[in-house]
């Protein structure tokens, strides 16, 4: 399988010099959208540049796909314009719900899988991608307790959500890491059984152990290096499913440029190899 992306890099404003005077090879940028909810000004100057340069991202965080109710036509019209701005590589969104008869919560939040919710979710799936005209990638969350009312498990509702909707899966291996630490779950069992062929992305990313409840609860905080056991989870992903594009993903105490671009070097690395050998087999 050839892939036109490699791994990339989540992109912030203290690195958009360094962005732009990386290399235009396979390397690509994933921003939040409603950063850039903007009609113009600096930010959008910025990254006007750097899409010149390298391919980008759209991941969003609002559009809160497992509420009640329809996505906000505000915010998804926004969504609509960057996106025929900046004609992303890729565009994704969370299995999750963050708004709540018009309030906006901080938080992408979980919800019981039954067959209404996966109803709801697949016709606000199909609304997002009927306005973009284009399929979008649905990522699974992380999860820190056992809700009660589920009708599927989490791998059989993304891919009859999937198979309804034709949108692709965003597997965030850190995700998988910290749901099944919390939960009591086999993480190599759940990455075994994500569905190749739907797999549109990966997302890497670092975790921290709660404050209070230290190492019985991670949380999800993009505030540190990738986990030596998250790596091992995505190298058995990429060995069975082959090369996706692969972001690396920092939100919090960010260090310099050149640490994040290591990390992304070992994805690209991980990447090379699982393309080499797919290579050899079919020579």
């Amino acid at each position: 399988m050839t892939i036109a992306l490699s791994a990339g890099l989540s992109l912030k404003p203290a690195h958009y010099a360094d962005a732009l005077a990386s290399p235009a090879d396979a390397r690509w940028f994933e921003v939040h959208p409603e950063n850039y909810f903007v009609d113009g000004g600096p930010r959008l100057a910025w990254l006007d540049a750097v899409r010149a340069r390298h391919p980008l991202s759209l991941h969003g965080v609002s559009l809160s796909l497992a509420s009640d109710e329809p996505p906000d036509e505000a915010r998804l019209a926004r969504l609509v314009a960057l996106a025929d701005r900046l004609a992303p590589a890729l565009v994704s969104e969370h299995l999750a719900w963050s708004s709540w008869r018009g309030a906006y919560l901080p938080d992408l939040l979980p919800f019981p899988r039954t067959r209404e919710a996966l109803d709801r979710i697949a016709a606000n799936v199909s609304i997002v991608q009927d306005a973009l005209k284009r399929t979008i990638a649905i990522e699974n969350p992380s999860h820190y307790l056992t809700l009660e009312g589920h009708e599927f498990g989490e791998i059989a509702f993304l891919a009859e959500l999937v198979r309804r909707t034709g949108c692709g899966l965003l597997v965030d291996v850190n995700n998988v890491y910290v749901s099944a630490r919390n939960l009591g779950l086999d993480a190599e069992a759940i990455v075994d059984a994500f569905p190749a062929d739907a797999i549109a992305e990966i997302h890497l990313a670092g975790h921290s152990a709660d404050p209070v409840l230290g190492d019985t609860l991670l949380v999800d905080t993009h505030d540190a290096p990738i986990a030596p056991a998250v790596w091992a989870l995505y190298e058995r992903l990429v060995a069975r499913i082959g090369p996706r594009p692969t972001l690396v993903e920092r939100d919090d105490n960010l260090p310099a440029y050149a640490e994040l671009d290591a990390e992304r070097a070992r994805a690209a690395a991980v990447l090379a190899e699982a393309a080499a050998q797919s290579a050899e087999a079919f020579a």
